[in-house]
């Protein structure tokens, strides 16, 4: 069994609604992190896109398998890639969504579960719910399960999809300074959210946010890898950057020992306490 995976996040700053332009920036991250060994890459939230697209959703909408995804996917090769775009679902309808890249193809797309509408935040005017949890097969030995941004914020999201017993976290955001109140701490919330869901399920995490601004908003980045104890691996200095870490199964395993909260979920009494 590989007891070890090679897990980066890119730390870039995409340009509002230039598709083409952030495909190539894509294209060189991708490159780097390849150089690098990474065997699972994370890009942020609407990386291709860019954050604040309002009605222009419409404009840079596209479908799972159009031609930039599956350039990108070739250009990954072997290396797990998750990227965040703009799905068209119907005419009309529309997902924030990130697609998961492998071996030139484009393996699954996850919808955005939880669209924020508070604060700043206006997802839920331009965006379709998705409605399925989405985990990943990485290689052989290591899965990944997939949630973007304010599914965090939701912990009976994460709770499920931990409960399908994944090795990683996978969590794109786009996350901006004082976007949700100026008493709301983005970078000090984050960072307590994060530690406590590695820490009690034994969860690595990867969280890859943006860097740099868009129109009023300044992405305030600190994109970082947890370990399976809640400890900080790694984490990005305020720039556009990639950070990686090494992980490992035997870790994970130790700390899933050591604080079983998979183990004792007992799911049949919460779902019937819920009912």
């Amino acid at each position: 069994m590989q007891d070890t995976l090679v897990v980066a996040a890119a730390q870039i700053n995409p340009e509002l609604g230039q598709v083409a332009k952030n495909t190539e920036l894509h294209r060189h991250w991708i490159n780097e992190a390849r150089r690098a060994n990474v065997e699972l890459l994370v890009f942020p939230e609407l990386s291709l896109t860019g954050y604040g697209l309002g009605p222009s959703v419409l404009e840079v909408a596209s479908h799972g398998d159009s031609d930039f995804l599956l350039d990108l996917a070739a250009e990954a090769g072997p290396m797990q890639t998750v990227v965040g775009f703009v799905e068209q679902i119907s005419p009309g309808e529309y997902a924030n969504a990130l697609a998961v890249l492998q071996n030139g193809s484009v393996l699954v797309v996850h919808r955005k579960l939880n669209l924020p509408t508070h604060g700043g935040l206006e997802e839920g005017k331009w965006f379709t719910h998705g409605s399925a949890l989405t985990r990943t097969s990485v290689n052989q030995n290591w899965s990944a399960s997939h949630l973007i941004c304010a599914d965090l914020w939701n912990p009976g999201l994460v709770h499920a999809a931990v409960l399908q017993r994944p090795d990683i976290l996978c969590a794109p955001i786009n996350s901006a300074s004082g976007i949700v109140s100026a008493e709301f701490s983005n970078e000090n919330n984050w960072a307590v959210a994060l530690g406590f869901y590695a820490m009690m399920y034994g969860l690595p995490i990867v969280m890859a946010n943006r860097h740099g601004a868009e129109g009023d908003h300044h992405f305030w980045g600190g994109s970082r890898i947890l370990g399976p104890r809640g400890e900080l691996l790694t984490v990005a200095e305020d720039r556009e950057m990639l950070v990686s870490a090494e992980l490992s199964k035997s870790d994970i395993a130790r700390a899933r020992l050591d604080c079983p909260t998979l183990r004792n979920a007992n799911t049949p009494l919460v779902q019937r306490l819920l009912c």
